[in-house]
């Protein structure tokens, strides 16, 4: 039976347990807020030439978090929930795992996280807003191994250069990864972006607790005892988080 005050939605996607979703808002005795629906989540990719407008997006301005790669949902699920005055923006070209992210979301209540389908490099390129996010999270990229592959690998320079414009002075680029030779060559394009200065990885107040992030992927890995390598980066010219969930001034360069 739910209990008083909470409605229990079963999913129609996954078999994951019913969420419970608070039916009265806190503060707000007595009113019912609207129900979390998949159009509320899905966000469609945009048309060639424009921007992405996240006041729009969000219905208001809010510092926003974006993750590239954001499989099943677990981050974002989790830290949506813990931080419901940000807003959260995953992107998830596996359609499967897209429709899963954004159906927990549903489920779960969760009206501060949007889901797109797209290719993450192309719309970082071509459709996001000159200093527009405050987190920019990628965690366990394809690592295309075979060297003929490489070519396909998110972090090439074109892409670091428009996550360095993405991100607002001070904003946080957030990596990890289980491939070591991977986890090289993003070092090295990343070493050519001069805005872009070595910061701790390890902050809770990025998301990051006890060196653990703890998507589905680092869970996996870590299980299967694979060493998992990090790096976080901020934006010069603003105020960087610092290890104590404080900030400071950055100046320096990678």
């Amino acid at each position: 039976m739910a209990a008083a005050g909470l409605l229990y939605v079963q999913s129609a996607i996954c078999n994951e347990p019913a969420a419970p979703v608070p039916l009265i808002l806190p503060g707000t005795p007595g009113k019912i807020p609207d129900m979390v629906v998949l159009d509320d989540i899905i966000v469609p990719p945009p048309a060639p030439g424009r921007t992405l407008d996240f006041r729009a997006i969000f219905g208001g301005d809010r510092p926003i978090e974006m993750e590239i790669g954001s499989g099943k949902g677990g981050f974002l699920l989790n830290r949506g929930r813990a931080l419901p005055q940000r807003g959260f923006f995953g992107v998830e070209y596996a359609n499967k795992y897209y429709r899963y992210a954004a159906d927990r979301m549903v489920r779960w209540g969760v009206a501060n996280v949007r889901l797109m389908r797209a290719d993450a490099g192309h719309l970082v390129i071509h459709h996001l807003p000159p200093a527009c996010l405050a987190i920019l999270h990628i965690y366990h990229p394809d690592p295309w191994p075979k060297r003929r592959h490489h070519k396909r690998r998110l972090f090439q320079p074109a892409f670091v250069a428009a996550a360095a414009d993405a991100l607002a002075p001070g904003g946080r680029l957030a990596i990890q990864t289980d491939h070591a030779e991977y986890f090289d060559q993003i070092r090295e394009v990343l070493g050519r972006e001069k805005r872009l200065t070595p910061v701790p990885f390890d902050i809770p107040e990025a998301g990051v607790v006890d060196g653990r992030v703890d998507t589905n992927f680092e869970i996996k890995y870590r299980r299967e005892g694979r060493t998992i390598y990090r790096l976080a980066l901020a934006r010069t010219g603003g105020r960087l988080l610092s290890a104590t969930g404080t900030r400071k001034t950055g100046r320096g360069r990678f």
